[in-house]
Order: structure tokens, then C-alpha cells, then sequence
């Protein structure tokens, strides 16, 4: 039969009795034959609980000690879960990331997967045990303990479905599937039977949290077929699979939200060669995600550059960009954080034209002001305040059809 992979988020794993759950679904698939990798995350809560701890200890936690901290979570639940299938006669052996052989990067609480041994899980499955592997971590090349991010698990299983040239990656959540809208936002959203890599990869980007993002980037890189399904309801989930032209019929797949945004402003700077490579520079270097960039028209040899940031990484940005500036002698830096992400994703935009129009005009009938934009292919995204951002999923999600009535002309 298969080689499956299963992977259960916080919320699968949250309580003890949900623990009985997923042991009743690992069985199951076991009881039809099927070869069995299991990566678990941490139990709902539990690592947010660990990062409170670190800062009531200190005010910035030293990135090396958060990760050996933050990996502790998800060696509890494999832990359990290996207890509870051993329990029931079920053969089941936990692994923590180091026992499996998942390399990194030094890149600290957001490392990158650099390859995947996975020698001890070969051997396991040979065996007829299931290895129960614990998500969200790794080692580096010096055996120091590694993270990958928020929802870093998602990246551990694809990483071993891919190493193990697994049949199918499946990732049960608390959501039966990927959505047209976060169904708590838009209560129109609509379950998708299945949507692109590509288009995947820009809602992940984008804001949805149903799929890490590196996830989607690593499944469409090694053709890992991937499929979202409930721990909580049986049914049919959602399929990520490589496009197709039924998909390129629809114009908008999705719209989607994000409010982890903050607006960085560098006011006065010197408009000469060189000087966005000696801004950017050191923000790549200490591992500061930006996202959109716009410079304004120069002015008596003077312009502002304005960038977005993750807000979790404002702390840390704030005072690297602040130098930036006194070092390159521009006059100040301005910082917003009241603001967010809406953005259509759709691989039908490369062959339909009027999406960016339509989308602005949606907006400026709610009274929505548009203070930055970034286009792809496939992907139209607008910077605007945080207190408008539910009202422009639902009126962008009504407009485009996705709650499946004809859409708005």
C-alpha cells in the first residue's frame, strides 16, 4: 500500500483526548495497510506559553537559548502519542528533529532546511514501526538546536515526504480544507477541492495560516502531493497539486488578510547609487523579511523609501534601521504599525485583464484608502489601516464571486 505522511497541528494534539484521536486515525491507516510517518507539532498554546516564559526573563531572549526552549514542545506530544499507540500494541517510536537528521542553516527561530538524512526513519519503517517525529525542529552543522518558524512542522513533514519519496503529505488542522476567505473573516468562504502550488504559496505568503509557507515552497520544488484535512470531521479536504487549465478559468481563487504588517519609513534619504544596497544590506543579513518597497520621487537630491516588515520583527528592525539612516544621513525613520495585508491570488490573472482596476474600485466605494501595492502574475496585494481589513475581504470576496454567486459588474 501507500507511504503516507501525517502531520497534526497544535490543535490535533491539544489535550489528551485528542491525542486518543489522532492515535485512532494513525491506527486506522495502519489497519489498511498503509507505511506510516507521523510529525506532530506542539500542543495548542504551548509554545506561546514557552516565548511568555523567555521574555519574563529577559526583555530580548537570545535567538540560540528561544530555540533550544521552543523545541521542548513538540517532544511532549511525540512522547505521548508513541506511549498511547505503544499502549494499544501498536509498534510507534518517537524522534526528536536531531534523531531524524534534519540539517539547517544557523539562521535561528526561522532556520532553513538544508538537507534531510531521515537514515533512523528508513530504518524504522523497514522495522514496521511508525516513527513519530517531532515538527518545527532541527540541528546545524555545529548539532546546535534549531527552529523553522511558525508552523514549521508543516515544513518538517513535507521535507520528509519528500526524502522519503512518500505516496502522499497529509496535514490535518482544526479547517477541512483551503478556503476562498478565512471562513471566521468571510462567513460566505467556500471550500476548494483544489487549488495550484503557486496559488498556495501566495495565500501562505499572504496571510492564510492553514500551510506554512516554506511548506507549499518546498512541496512545489519536489512534487510532493499534499492534501489539507480535518482532525475533527471526515470528509473531503483540499488537493495542492500542480496547475491546471480548469483552474486558469477562474480569475480570483482567493483573497486573504494579514495584520502581522508594519510600515517602515527612512525620511531624507540621499537619492544616489549604492544607497538602497547599504539600506537593504544589513537587513538581509540579520534576517528581516521585507516585503514591499516603494521610493518617492526625488526631490532636491532627497527621497523617502518606505518598506514592510513582518511585526514581529519590528523590535529588532527599529534599531537596525535607525543606524542605517544616522549612517547614511538621512533625516529620520517613521514607524507604522496600524496597518494590514488584503490581497487576490488567482493563476487565472495572467489571462484576464481588469483585476487591479476592479480591485481599486472595490476599495474606494468601501472608503478604503490604498497606502502601498505590490503586484505579481497571479497576485494583486494592497497595504491599507488595520481597522479596514475585514471590511475589504468581505467586499473583495463578494465582488470577485467567490462565495459563488455571479460576480459583482
Amino acid at each position: 500500500m501507500a507511504l503516507l505522511v501525517h502531520k497534526y497541528g497544535g490543535t490535533s494534539v491539544g489535550t489528551i483526548e485528542r491525542i486518543h484521536r489522532v492515535a485512532d486515525k494513525v491506527a486506522k491507516a495502519k489497519g489498511e495497510g498503509h507505511s506510516l510517518v507521523v510529525v506532530l507539532s506542539a500542543m495548542s498554546g504551548e509554545t506561546d506559553r514557552l516565548i511568555t516564559l523567555a521574555h519574563e526573563v529577559t526583555k530580548h531572549p537570545d535567538e540560540r537559548e528561544m530555540d533550544m526552549l521552543l523545541s521542548t514542545g513538540e517532544r511532549v506530544t511525540i512522547a505521548l502519542l508513541a506511549m498511547e499507540l505503544r499502549g494499544r500494541g501498536i509498534d510507534a517510536r518517537s524522534f526528536t528533529g536531531r534523531q531524524v537528521g534534519i540539517i539547517t542553516d544557523s539562521a535561528h527561530t526561522k532556520a532553513r532546511i538544508a538537507r534531510v538524512a531521515a537514515d533512523r526513519i528508513r530504518e524504522a519503517l523497514k522495522q514496521g514501526v511508525i516513527p513519530i517525529v517531532a515538527g518545527f525542529q532541527g540541528i546545524n552543522e555545529q548539532s546546535d538546536v534549531t527552529t523553522l518558524g511558525r508552523g514549521g512542522s508543516d515544513l518538517t513533514a513535507v521535507a520528509l515526504a519528500a526524502a522519503l519519496k512518500a505516496d502522499r503529505c497529509v496535514i490535518y488542522t482544526d479547517v477541512d480544507g483551503i478556503y476562498t476567505a478565512d471562513p471566521n473573516i468571510v462567513p460566505a468562504a467556500r471550500r476548494l477541492d483544489k487549488i495550484s502550488y503557486e496559488e498556495m504559496l501566495e495565500l501562505a505568503s499572504l496571510g492564510a495560516k492553514v500551510l506554512q509557507s516554506r511548506s507549499v515552497e518546498f512541496a512545489a520544488k519536489f512534487n510532493v502531493p499534499l492534501e489539507v484535512q480535518s482532525s475533527f470531521t471526515e470528509g473531503k479536504g483540499t488537493l495542492v497539486v500542480k496547475e491546471d487549465a480548469d483552474m486558469e478559468r477562474v480569475t480570483v481563487s482567493g483573497v486573504t488578510g494579514d495584520r502581522n504588517q508594519a510600515k517602515v519609513t527612512i525620511v531624507g534619504v540621499p537619492d544616489r547609487p549604492g544607497i538602497a544596497a547599504r539600506i537593504f544590506g544589513p537587513i538581509a543579513d540579520a534576517s528581516v523579511l521585507v516585503d514591499m518597497i516603494i521610493q518617492n520621487v526625488s526631490q532636491a537630491s532627497l527621497t523617502d523609501m518606505s518598506f514592510t516588515i513582518p511585526r514581529a520583527d519590528l523590535p529588532k528592525a527599529t534599531s537596525l534601521v535607525k543606524r542605517i539612516a544616522k549612517d547614511i544621513d538621512a533625516k529620520s525613520v517613521a514607524v507604522t504599525e496600524s496597518i494590514a495585508k488584503v490581497s487576490l491570488v488567482g493563476v487565472g490573472m495572467r489571462t484576464h485583464s481588469g483585476v487591479a482596476a476592479k480591485m481599486f474600485e472595490v476599495l474606494s466605494k468601501e472608503d478604503i484608502n490604498i497606502m502601498m501595492i505590490s503586484t505579481s502574475e497571479i497576485k494583486i496585494s494592497c497595504v491599507i489601516g488595520e481597522k479596514h481589513l475585514q471590511q475589504a475581504m468581505r467586499a473583495l470576496h463578494k465582488a470577485f464571486g467567490l462565495d459563488g454567486k455571479a460576480p459583482k459588474s
